[in-house]
């Protein structure tokens, strides 16, 4: 798996939530084919775009624009806690009045949109299950921290027809959903069991390559509710992600010396 070194430190800064110097950052990257000199770009590059800030001593840390949006995806480990029991209604955002032309404000949006597991139903109208968060003015609140537009119309939606209903129901690959959940699942417990077995820098590159997989899934599920998904395998495989990241950690620590 060929390794991008601005990720790769990015997901380093935000899995250890503290400073990365440059030595470790380094060390980190040549597990994966990475060069010195790859490094040192993409940290200047990061530190250009806003997005770490270098400290004394060749210390960096995310920046202050970086911090809100990785804060939203540090929170995938208890991602479960948001959600709520499913009364049938949906969570529906109307944007289509706020244009396209702006591409920063158009990216910003549909990410947003995609961290908490929207989907288009027509032009401009994006929709999901109502089953997260308190009440809808902490989905709100969320969806505006993430980059939607404060213009956007966030509301509640109910009583579509039977056709509607159908359409919305497929906007999500439920099957490939339920797939995942098993297969990284299985995946997981299947290199736990060889882990010790392994040399330390073979492990680390392992453990990162599949546990950014894993959670990567997590962060951008849509954290549908019964009966769209198999909500106990879900359950299941978030457990196993936040144990793998556990034991990827501890090797991590023991590679770079952190």
């Amino acid at each position: 798996m060929k390794i991008n070194a601005k990720h790769l430190i990015l997901d380093l800064l935000l899995a250890f939530n503290q400073a990365l110097c440059a030595k470790d950052a380094i060390a980190a990257c040549r597990l994966f084919g990475v060069s010195e000199n790859s490094v040192r770009v993409a940290l200047a590059r990061l530190s250009a775009e806003g997005l770490i800030e270098a400290e004394e001593r060749a210390n960096y840390r995310l920046s202050a624009s970086a911090l809100t949006l990785a804060g939203d995806v540090a929170t995938w480990r208890t991602a479960e806690q948001r959600i709520k029991s499913w009364d049938g209604t949906y969570l529906a955002v109307f944007s289509a009045s706020l244009g396209r032309t702006n591409r920063t404000a158009l990216r910003k949006r549909e990410r947003a949109l995609q961290l908490l597991g929207f989907k288009e139903l027509q032009q401009g109208l994006h929709v999901r299950p109502n089953n997260i968060e308190h009440d809808i003015n902490s989905v709100r609140k969320r969806l505006y921290n993430l980059g939607l537009e404060s213009e956007a119309i966030i509301f509640i939606a109910h009583e579509f027809n039977a056709h509607t209903e159908q359409q919305i129901h497929a906007l999500w690959d439920t099957d490939a959903l339920n797939q995942n959940y098993q297969q990284l699942h299985q995946q997981m417990a299947t290199w736990l069991l060889r882990a010790q077995s392994l040399e330390p820098q073979i492990a680390a590159r392992e453990s990162f390559v599949l546990g950014s997989k894993a959670i990567k899934q997590v962060v951008f599920d849509p954290l549908l509710p019964e009966p769209l998904v198999d909500v106990k395998a879900r359950h299941a495989f978030v457990e196993m992600t936040r144990h793998f990241d556990q034991v990827g950690h501890q090797i991590w620590r023991d590679v770079i010396g952190n």
